[in-house]
């Protein structure tokens, strides 16, 4: 079973950041290629919105897992991102013989047999499955939390750092789901 693995969020001011797993047949894997499969930052959010189920039907299996803000906070964002793939891992109903990792920098939170390849969720299909189930998961989760959240317009910009995004912090401060290690530059400036 070789499983591909990625993570979306890692440079947003607010919110966790989530990672993907994802065991793909080679059938499976040309199914989603042929449906436009790709790395989730070239696609429309309504292409990948529409690969969601095609992704979760296809699958042998796949998992997510998060690292909260304060994780980000508490250990920074290597560490917390490798946190959230290794739950994303640790979900799946069976070990891995191999994880493919997007990037780098290796998973070293994973014991178990691991490849990381540069530029992966445009390479690898399982890559960029755990991409799009990643990115789509954590921008549901935004959304629903712009409303518990609102005047900070993250339904807008997802929790990255815009000037919107500053405005709001200027003007009301952070929330307990800011990460906040990512502002001390947001308010040194002001």
């Amino acid at each position: 079973m070789i499983v591909g693995v990625d993570e979306v969020g890692r440079g947003c001011w607010f919110g966790p950041v989530f990672a993907a797993a994802v065991c793909l047949s080679e059938s499976a894997a040309q199914d989603l290629s042929d449906l436009g499969l790709t790395d989730s930052k070239a696609l429309s959010p309504r292409r990948r919105a529409a690969l969601v189920p095609e992704i979760e039907a296809r699958a042998t299996c796949w998992a997510l897992g998060q690292a909260a803000a304060r994780d980000v906070d508490a250990m920074g964002i290597r560490v917390a991102t490798e946190l959230a793939m290794l739950r994303a891992l640790e979900r799946l109903p069976c070990s891995p013989e191999l994880v493919l990792v997007d990037g780098v920098l290796p998973l070293r939170l994973w014991k178990g047999p691991q490849r990381t390849i540069v530029r992966g969720d445009s390479k690898e299909a399982s890559i960029a499955a755990a991409s799009v189930l990643a990115k789509e998961a954590r921008d549901a989760l935004i959304r629903r939390l712009a409303n518990r959240f609102p005047g900070y317009a993250l339904e807008r910009h997802a929790g990255y750092g815009t000037a919107q995004h500053r405005a709001a912090l200027l003007a009301s401060g952070p929330t307990p789901m800011h990460r906040h290690t990512f502002l001390t530059k947001v308010f040194a400036a002001s």
